[in-house]
């Protein structure tokens, strides 16, 4: 019996059939300008990025230089004495950025799981167009609506809060008597969590759009299956919708986190800017990085500019690295992986 080495194209002189084929692409004129555009587009953005941040800190060096490490680490704003730093703009930012996000990221989930899972079809167009809408409305608007309504909503909400729950210290206000019935609520206003609740109802709509187009694309497949083996409605949306959204979830925390650390005529409106380290949320008095540069730039001496500058440059620096991490943890969290 005679064997063959080599495939029937060897023998009459052909390519071996069993050789890897060399493909090549051939691009079209639209698809080499798409290319190019998108390429084009992501460096241009990554350029502006790094323009952005060597300007602040080019314009901010002097201060940094002068202020050293106490730039991070002191209280006071007095650029023009030699007695200046960030540490309770620093301060108050994250904390009204925190309790934001933990007041909208419940309201985001729901609102996207309702949209998503439980609205009627008929209702369900409605309900994501007012929630986009929500998003588009200035931060100027939430800004009133907080300085003219919430906040006399918000003193005898504040008041019970630290009567009662004033033994844990951000929710104590020393300069509340809780024994004086007549005791003025006015130690309650202008505070953090004012700030944090009216920039919760701007970040609350951005992560439930981001949260609703996730979950709407959760394989049906996988939704079929999970009931069919006899999981519930809410079963199926922990052990399925849930799962494959997660990156999308991260992702839209994420974003509002960033907006939160940012927002700057809403959180002017309704804070009482103080230079100290205020760790009573409930209590008057918190201010921000970008609240600060706002306050100050009209009429801020050169040596005052470039200390705003430098407090511009820590707060963009905190919004890379927050965006960083959220990219981090949503390739590691590989959205719809785990479902």
């Amino acid at each position: 019996m005679m064997v063959f080495q080599g495939s029937p194209a060897t023998e009459v002189g052909l390519p071996d059939a069993q050789a890897p084929r060399k493909l090549t692409t051939v691009r079209g004129l639209g698809d080499n300008v798409f290319r190019v555009g998108a390429h084009g587009g992501g460096v241009l953005v990554l350029a502006i990025m790094t323009l952005v941040g060597l300007f602040l800190a080019i314009r901010g060096a002097e201060a940094i230089g002068s202020a050293g490490t106490s730039f991070l680490t002191e209280q006071a704003w007095e650029p023009n004495s030699g007695r200046f730093g960030i540490a309770a703009v620093l301060f108050g930012t994250v904390s009204i950025a925190l309790v934001a996000i933990v007041v909208a990221l419940p309201l985001a989930v729901g609102t996207a799981t309702y949209i998503s899972e439980y609205a009627p079809e008929a209702l369900r167009p409605l309900l994501v167009g007012v929630v986009d809408l929500m998003a588009a409305i200035p931060s100027v608007v939430y800004g009133l609506w907080g300085m003219f309504w919430l906040e006399g909503q918000l003193l005898p909400v504040a008041k019970w809060i630290s009567t009662y729950l004033g033994w844990i210290p951000i929710f104590a206000v020393p300069a509340f008597d809780r024994g004086n019935p007549l005791a003025t609520p006015t130690v309650f206003t202008a505070s953090a969590v004012l700030a944090g609740l009216v920039v919760s109802m701007m970040v609350a709509p951005i992560a439930a759009s981001i949260m609703r187009e996730v979950f709407a694309q959760a394989p049906v497949g996988e939704r079929e299956g999970a009931l069919a083996l006899g999981s519930s409605k809410w079963g199926m949306i922990r052990s399925v919708v849930y799962p494959f959204g997660r990156g999308g979830m991260i992702g839209g925390t994420m974003l509002g986190l960033g907006r939160a650390l940012g927002e700057t005529i809403a959180v002017y409106l309704v804070i009482s800017p103080i230079f100290v380290i205020n760790w009573h949320l409930l209590g008057t008095g918190t201010n921000s990085i970008s609240s600060l540069i706002a306050l100050r730039y009209g009429e801020a001496s050169q040596f005052e500019l470039s200390g705003l500058m430098a407090a511009g440059l820590v707060l963009f620096a905190i919004t890379m690295v927050v965006n960083f991490g959220a990219g981090i943890v949503i390739q590691r969290s590989r959205s719809g992986a785990a479902s």
